[in-house]
């Protein structure tokens, strides 16, 4: 009952899984919802990127539009003359640093009054 095959013993039969006997219909019943399945998923995954890059091309035209109000009030600069916009974020820079210095101020004082209090 066996057979030596280059050098080994071989024992008569196959190995594995044996195929079982499979309805026909099943087996493709199984294959066609496998194929719907696919579809939705590859239909799901196409509107995603199609959001994907369009929030990415809106994200585009914003960034543009940005670029081109800089590269205006650079010339404007560049002719001498300063946009409002730019003055307005400056003093709202310096109002920001003073108020930012004036709670400084008031946190160390609070801490100066906490540790004078034991």
């Amino acid at each position: 009952p066996f057979q030596v095959v280059g050098g080994k013993v071989k024992k008569p039969g196959k190995r594995g899984r044996k195929p079982a006997k499979i309805d026909l219909k099943a087996k493709l019943e199984r294959s066609r919802q496998s194929a719907r399945e696919c579809r939705a998923r590859k239909k799901l995954r196409y509107q995603y990127l199609e959001e994907l890059v369009s929030s990415r091309e809106r994200a585009i035209c914003a960034l543009r539009e940005e670029l081109e109000m800089y590269k205006q009030w650079c010339m404007a600069m560049d002719q001498g003359k300063i946009p409002s916009e730019i003055k307005a974020l400056l003093t709202g820079e310096e109002q920001g640093k003073a108020q930012q210095n004036s709670n400084k101020l008031a946190k160390t004082g609070k801490t100066e009054v906490n540790s004078s209090n034991p």
